[in-house]
């Protein structure tokens, strides 16, 4: 039996991480807008092609990533989506386009969301990530697989990360109403170990 799940939550709240152990545990496809987008770039649409908007340097409007969206979902036998709806629309466009077994938002509590995108570090040289609390290199500030300079990315300060929580909010709280108004949204509680967070998903999968 193939899946459709669709697993939303705020920046920092892991849906990346439990996307890609879902999408391997239930063997269907990792679906993110970005990557739809990047994947489609040439597709036609009555609007003009993605890659018409991103080589713009412009936000790709939401027909054409619904569009997109549309056939990504088309081509995938099961799917894990992951970054869309990213507002109501989106969301109403969805229920109309395919029928989801389960929608699944992760609840972490906002300070933790702060902590969680604020500790991220990067190496300046290869890109590897790590995390000052959960993923911490063997020697603090330099990268184990090449030695170079960790340090944290302009979007992942403390500001930043307020003001993305922030626009998440403004921008979801509709598409959450949504789908707890079709009664098929279950919260899961994000904050415990991504194996047990996991867990938690996965009943909710199956159940």
């Amino acid at each position: 039996m193939s899946h459709r799940i669709l697993l939303l939550g705020a920046p920092g709240a892991g849906k990346g991480t439990q996307s890609a152990k879902l999408a391997d545990e239930y063997g269907v496809e990792h679906v993110t807008t970005g990557d739809a987008l990047r994947a489609n770039k040439e597709m036609e649409t009555e609007y003009g092609t993605p890659k018409s908007f991103m080589d713009a340097g412009e936000l790709v409007p939401d027909p054409v990533v619904n569009e997109i969206v549309k056939a990504a979902l088309e081509d995938a036998d099961g799917f894990v989506l992951d970054g869309y709806p990213r507002n109501l629309d989106q969301a109403e466009y969805l229920s109309e386009i395919t029928d989801l077994d389960a929608v699944v938002l992760l609840d972490v509590d906002e300070e933790v969301l702060v902590d969680r995108l604020t500790g991220r570090r990067v190496c300046d040289d290869c890109g590897a990530n790590y995390h000052v609390d959960f993923q911490p290199p063997e020697e603090p500030g330099v990268c184990d697989e090449c030695g170079g300079d960790l340090v944290q990315r302009d979007d992942d300060t403390e500001e930043t990360a307020r003001e993305r929580l922030e626009v998440f909010y403004d921008n979801t709280e509709p598409v959450v109403d949504h789908f707890r108004d079709e009664g098929v949204l279950v919260e899961v509680d994000g904050e415990a170990t991504p194996d047990e967070v996991f867990e938690r998903i996965r009943d909710v999968v199956e159940n």
